[in-house]
C-alpha cells in the first residue's frame, strides 16, 4: 500500500474528528453573536453529565480508528489475492494484515479499558 495513501487516509480522519465539533458550534452561532463577543440563550448546551459526553467521544474516536484498522485489514487482504505469486507483495500484504489485527486488539483493549473506567467513575460518584 503507498505510505502517501495511508497517510492521507488517517490525516483526513482526524481533520474530520476535529472539526465535526467546530462546524457544529459554527452552524448553532450567528453572527450577531459573534460580533457582538457573546453567546445568546439560543443554543442549548443541555443538562447532560460531563463523564457522559466523554464516554460518547471517546466512543466515537475508537469507532473511526476501528474503522481504519479494518480498512487496513481489507487492503492487506486485497494486496496478497492481487500479489499474483510475488513473493515481496505477499510479505508486504503479511505485514499490513498483522499490523491492522494488531491496530484491532489495541483498540479493543483500549475500548475495553476506557469503558470499564468510566462506568466505574459514574457509577462511584452517584
Amino acid at each position: 500500500m503507498n505510505k502517501k495513501l495511508i497517510k492521507g487516509l488517517v490525516s483526513l480522519a482526524i481533520l474530520a474528528f476535529l472539526f465535526v465539533p467546530v462546524m457544529t458550534f459554527a452552524a448553532n452561532v450567528t453572527l450577531n453573536e459573534i460580533g457582538y463577543g457573546y453567546i445568546n440563550n439560543d443554543i442549548n448546551l443541555g443538562n447532560k453529565d460531563p463523564r457522559t459526553m466523554v464516554a460518547q467521544i471517546i466512543n466515537v474516536a475508537m469507532l473511526f480508528l476501528g474503522i481504519i484498522a479494518v480498512v487496513i485489514v481489507l487492503l492487506g487482504g486485497f494486496k496478497w489475492m492481487t500479489a499474483a505469486g510475488n513473493e515481496d507483495k505477499v510479505s508486504e500484504a503479511k505485514k499490513l494484515l498483522g499490523a491492522g489485527i494488531i491496530g484491532l486488539v489495541i483498540i479493543l483493549a483500549a475500548w475495553g479499558i476506557t469503558t470499564f473506567i468510566l462506568n466505574s467513575l459514574i457509577n462511584a460518584t452517584q
